[in-house]
């Protein structure tokens, strides 16, 4: 009697596993292409994700993703053609019926899941029916609605889970490759609230139209100059490359961290960065050194400093230096290592004193600088309080790093604050314990007179090289800029 229930018991469970393999099966593979007025889109699903909303533009390697889907699967729309006419009609400033639009594309998704629903149920039902048939010869009836019963569920989660639902706020932006700037331009076409779904649909299933000409009302930020912002490479010469196509022969900021104590053995290491920037321009961290500092001015670096630039010889310049024609001064890491005390850890934490000496030194300078650069966002704190109090009247853009999280933060309508995050992905000593994202930014900007027009924020996974971009716009007031996402961090050195 028990060994006949133990084996009616694994003849349930194969039964059921194999109804759910048809079904899963049947969404793996089954697809749909809808033309739409503007173009033509491809819908699919796959499980195994976290439940999400996928609008993916093969054509320029990005896409958006949104939550709101409740089975863990991904429910992805690709947009495949763009109507040549559409396109046309954009560049030379027409319109297109973007409400039609979206209810062609909500209808579209909706025929896709209406369908699939069927397409699972007769899957699941002849996967577990043909084992049924198999384990008991002649299927019993009970067998029969075991697969019957499964499928039926497996049709009613896709129909009443796969559906996004609720709010579809706070979208994930993201591409795959190294070609983030062209995902970043495309989405420069994109005015989006990023509240609601038929926001999005809007914006990508149009928008992506009106990348044959510039977005009305706004600066085309796509002939400005750039300049890349990073940190925190802690040895970690592997992301150098990454670095340095980022860059592609612009001016690099770098906001310290390059080593992890500063020894004259890892400056050795790390002298190849000082020819990823043109120029490369440093200011020093907590884990970086003064030999470090002297080393890297002989071989071309611009390492700025509480005193003025670091010259040959130990001798100091301008405090104020121009750099591709912007204002720029740096304010040193006041726990930076030095070589007479062994390169000790002298903490990471700024003291309240500090704090107030970085204020003093900033106060003078207001009017005469462009660009901060700082690498503990910390030390800045008591500086950035008398900024929202009394914002200044001209553009100022404060360079950190030191949290390893990419960020930007909005004082007032003229200071802002951008953070690369760890161009290192937390340093050679992490990779290990799988390391962290790869961080870092991009801000385009106007020279005369000095304006931030647009900053990148840019997270790549080391492990799959995927990548994530958002664009932030700082010649709007805060709060009409897309709010950041907040990246994906795990535990580092600091």
């Amino acid at each position: 009697m028990a060994a006949r229930r133990v084996r009616a018991g694994l003849t349930v469970l194969l039964v059921v596993a194999a109804t759910l393999a048809g079904g899963a099966g049947a969404m793996a593979l089954f697809t749909l292409e809808r033309d739409l007025s503007v173009g033509q889109i491809h819908i699919s699903s796959d499980l195994g994700h976290e439940g999400a909303l996928d609008l993916y533009v093969p054509l320029v390697d990005w896409g958006v993703r949104f939550g709101g889907v409740r089975m863990p699967a991904r429910l992805s729309v690709d947009v495949r053609t763009i109507d040549r006419d559409t396109a046309a009609r954009l560049a030379e400033a027409g319109t297109v019926d973007v409400e039609a639009v979206r209810r062609e594309a909500t209808d579209a998704i909706a025929a896709y899941i209406r369908i699939l629903v069927g397409v699972v149920f007769v899957s699941a039902l002849a996967l577990g029916g043909l084992v049924a048939f198999a384990l008991r010869g002649p299927p019993h009836p009970w067998t029969l609605a075991v697969a019957g019963g499964t499928a039926v569920a497996a049709a009613l989660a896709v129909a009443l889970l796969l559906p996004p639902r609720g709010d579809l706020g706070e979208p994930e932006y993201y591409a795959h490759g190294p070609d983030i700037p062209r995902a970043l331009d495309a989405l420069e076409g994109v005015r989006s609230s990023a509240e609601r779904l038929r926001d999005e649909l809007d914006a990508q299933l149009v928008g992506v139209a009106r990348l044959v000409s510039a977005p009305g009302g706004r600066r085309d930020a796509s002939d400005l100059p750039r300049l890349t912002v990073a940190s925190d490479l802690h040895n970690n010469v592997v992301s150098l490359p990454t670095l340095e196509r980022a860059a592609r022969g612009g001016p690099l900021l770098f906001a310290g961290d390059l080593t992890d104590r500063g020894s004259p053995l890892e400056v050795s290491l790390v002298r190849r960065i000082v020819r990823a920037g043109n120029p490369f321009v440093l200011v020093a961290g907590n884990h970086d050194s003064d030999v470090l500092l002297r080393r890297l001015v002989r071989e071309g670096a611009i390492v700025l400093g509480t005193d003025g630039r670091l010259l040959p010889g130990g001798r100091r310049g301008d405090v104020v230096v121009r750099v591709a024609g912007l204002r720029i001064a740096g304010y040193d890491d006041p726990n930076m290592r030095l070589a007479r005390d062994g390169y000790a850890d002298r903490g990471a934490s700024p003291t309240p004193d500090e704090q107030e000496n970085f204020a003093l030194w900033l106060r003078p300078l207001l009017g005469k600088v462009d660009v901060v650069m700082v690498h503990d966002p910390a030390l800045a704190a008591v500086a950035l309080d008398e900024l929202r109090t009394d914002p200044p009247r001209q553009p100022l853009l404060f360079v950190t790093g030191h949290t390893h999280r990419t960020g930007l933060e909005r004082i007032g309508e003229t200071v802002a604050v951008v953070n690369g995050g760890t161009i290192g992905g937390g340093g050679s000593g992490n990779l290990a314990e799988g390391g962290q994202d790869v961080g870092l930014a991009q801000v385009a900007f106007e020279r005369r007179p000095f304006a931030p027009i647009v900053a990148d924020l840019v997270e790549i996974d080391p492990g799959t090289g995927s990548s994530r971009a958002e664009r932030h716009r700082l010649d709007v007031p805060p709060g009409d800029d897309r709010a950041a996402t907040q990246p994906r961090t795990s535990g580092g050195r600091r």
